[in-house]
């Protein structure tokens, strides 16, 4: 007798697995570390075997297995980001992913005659020890999983989802405000528009120099400590190669053999700086926290993308359609905003989504009120 319960949840595990081996297959091709790109195709083996072994169990439990399990959404995107802007991008994700998986089946009877919920374990802990910075892996591989390198990382990616958002709501709440006037006041349908633009460039140019600062300013203070620790290493290197020394032991690396590599790293003139610079500040020296304009004019477009939604049907209408076009208009872009940031977080798209909406319209809804009874009382 078939249960349907259980199948369905066989299906929801196959699904897992087979999207996470699509994952790291792909992470494996991209790969160039001939070391990393190995770990990442172990794991798609290894996830592979987790998601024949779930068949299996719905064969036995007189269930049909499709013709083809295709990917996931939230897996498709993940793949497009990592090959977009590189892996550093979905390792987050990855790690969630993973302990919940591990979670899942120490809840499920048939996994508990399996490996398979110490092995998810494994993989978290895996990707935990790359992102941290554990002993084992280059100095270079890590700078690329903590995100000092050339690409977008994952927070760069939810700063800009955020930056389209702030875009969106401020201005948003700015047109439903002079909506409210303008219902009160008589204020005009050209009003409106004009203050939207004047609202979207102010928010644009505010955060794009806001972005500029902050990456300059980092930037400025990088230099000065690369600038410090090249002083230091030229007036006292034995000290330097002790400093390095100790943080590689407490990595965990045996007190010998991080004197040894200590000592080689600082022999070296050309990478010693650059080693130091990465191991003890966490700077790399390559990138000093990016381009300050290139982060200032991505803020300018990300704010103003957000900003443009409201105010685009006071383009097309004229009146109540404006309004209610704008109100739908910038509904969509809220819903859509919230479910994006899913492909990050893992959380549901409906819930995510809904939540955006649900925050957005109530900033609207108080705006245009306050600007309802500003227009009034100005209208006397």
């Amino acid at each position: 007798m078939k249960d349907s319960r259980k199948i369905k949840q066989y299906f929801a595990n196959i699904q897992a697995e087979i999207n996470s081996a699509a994952l790291y297959r792909v992470l494996s091709e991209m790969e160039t570390k001939s070391e990393l790109k190995l770990v990442y195709l172990r794991l798609s083996e290894t996830e592979e075997k987790h998601a024949a072994f779930w068949k299996e169990q719905i064969l036995k439990s007189g269930g049909n297995l499709p013709d083809e399990i295709k990917l996931g959404w939230r897996t498709k995107a993940m793949i497009f980001l990592a090959k977009k802007f590189g892996p550093q991008v979905v390792l987050p994700t990855i790690v969630k992913m993973e302990q919940s998986d591990s979670q899942g089946y120490t809840k499920q009877l048939e996994a508990h005659s399996t490996s398979m919920a110490a092995e998810e374990r494994s993989h978290s802990r895996l990707f935990s020890a790359i992102m941290n910075n554990v002993p084992g892996i280059e100095g270079t591989q890590i700078a690329r999983f903590e995100g000092r390198h050339k690409g977008m990382g994952g927070n760069a990616l939810r700063a800009a989802v955020l930056g389209a958002n702030d875009g969106l709501v401020s201005n948003f709440s700015l047109v439903m405000g002079i909506a409210g006037a303008a219902e009160g006041a008589s204020l005009s349908n050209k009003t409106i528009l004009i203050t939207g633009f004047a609202g979207l460039l102010a928010g644009a140019i505010s955060m794009a120099l806001g972005e500029w600062l902050s990456v300059q300013s980092s930037r400025e203070l990088y230099q000065k400590q690369i600038g410090v620790e090249q002083s230091e290493l030229e007036n006292n290197p034995a000290e330097e190669m002790e400093e390095l020394a100790l943080i590689y032991q407490s990595k965990g690396i045996p007190e010998k053999q991080a004197r040894e590599i200590a000592s080689q790293l600082i022999s070296n003139s050309s990478t010693a700086l650059d080693t130091l610079s990465r191991e003890e500040l966490g700077i790399d020296p390559e990138e000093l926290g990016g381009s300050a304009w290139e982060a200032a004019g991505m803020s300018f477009i990300l704010f103003s993308i957000g900003a443009i939604i409201p105010v685009i049907p006071f383009i097309l209408f004229r009146g109540y359609s404006a309004v209610i076009f704008s109100l739908v208009f910038s509904a969509l872009g809220l819903f859509g905003i919230g479910s994006a940031i899913t492909i990050m977080t893992g959380r549901s798209v409906i819930y995510s989504g809904s939540r955006q909406l649900i925050l957005g319209l109530l900033s609207s809804a108080v705006t245009f009120a306050i600007g309802w009874l500003m227009g009034v009382t100005i209208a006397g």
